[in-house]
């Protein structure tokens, strides 16, 4: 079971169906993929029909960079700041609401959303646009990092960076929303796999949880069984970006070798296995496996 993000019912629209449509419905159909800003789909529209869907997000990328730098300059104050106060009701895009609890930005104690309305107050002073940054690429840590970086930028680059991950959030959202040929290819995959070493098989019924590391209390993104493979149905993380951050994997093998009869002793030698990584390719492809026995893991990268 995935906990990292809430589901949310997307409507989606083929491809075929959205060149067959007028521009206001193809504006219709694409409300959303740019915050608040109906005018990108529009300028697209003209460029119908598409081949793929990776060529109507290039249309999209090109409306957007081809546009004079004021109106690049209101697609980013069109983003609401980053962080919610817990127990807040701020209203926000339903979009963006979904990705700030994706990211774990939703529901901040005091003193954690104090130090991102700091950072948000001082980003827009310096700018006069609000930071803007792809969320679903990034834990928390590499959040507040980006955040503390870019505001030693200057403000020609921030400008250019700002438009570079409205389109970066904007080709997630189309595509999660289209269907069609040529799809665009936006996404990660954390997966894991394991084997009982000391019966030649596959680990079946062992509880694995996927944790956050790195900015506050450790953040539960996955609790998950293996299966008869020894493998979690549809991977850890999949279908989009391996956010950027520090993880822990804990493999409750105890309970495993208990249940087989081969515990290793009571207590066992080895009950709950950490497997601290760092991921910093958010489209990459990450398989963290581990071999067990009651006494002895291995783990390492695959693929």
């Amino acid at each position: 079971m995935r906990l990292d993000e809430p589901e949310a019912a997307v409507m989606t629209v083929s491809l075929d169906d959205l060149n067959a449509l007028d521009a206001e419905g193809v504006v219709a159909a694409l409300d959303g993929v740019y915050e608040h800003a109906p005018w990108v789909a529009w300028e697209a529209a003209a460029r119908r029909p598409f081949a793929t869907v990776a060529a109507l997000f290039a249309a999209l990328e090109a409306a957007v960079l081809g546009a004079h730098e004021e109106t690049r300059r209101r697609l980013l104050i069109n983003h609401p700041p980053l962080g919610r106060r817990k127990g807040g009701s701020v209203p926000v895009a339903e979009a963006s609401a979904s990705e700030h609890a994706g990211a774990g930005l939703d529901d901040l104690e005091a003193q954690e959303f104090d130090r991102y309305a700091a950072l948000n107050a001082a980003y827009q002073s310096r700018f006069g646009f609000p930071f803007v940054l792809c969320i679903r690429r990034h834990g928390k840590a590499s959040i507040l990092r980006q955040f503390e970086r870019r505001l030693d930028g200057a403000p020609a680059e921030e400008l250019a960076t700002g438009i570079a991950e409205v389109n970066r959030i904007a080709a997630l959202r189309l595509a999660e929303r289209m269907t069609g040929p040529g799809p665009l290819a936006r996404h990660g995959r954390l997966s894991t796999h394991v084997l009982d070493t000391a019966a030649g098989r596959p680990a079946a019924g062992v509880r694995i949880e996927l944790m956050e590391l790195g900015a506050g209390a450790p953040r539960l993104i996955a609790d998950a069984v293996t299966n008869a493979d020894g493998r979690v149905e549809g991977g850890l993380i999949a279908g989009r970006p391996v956010p950027i951050a520090t993880y822990e994997l804990l493999f409750h093998v105890g309970a495993h070798f208990r249940a087989s009869g081969d515990g290793g002793g009571d207590p066992a030698f080895l009950d709950v296995i950490p497997v601290r990584f760092g991921v910093s390719e958010p489209e990459g492809t990450y398989h963290v496996p581990l071999t067990v026995s009651p006494f002895a893991y291995a783990t390492y990268r695959g693929s």
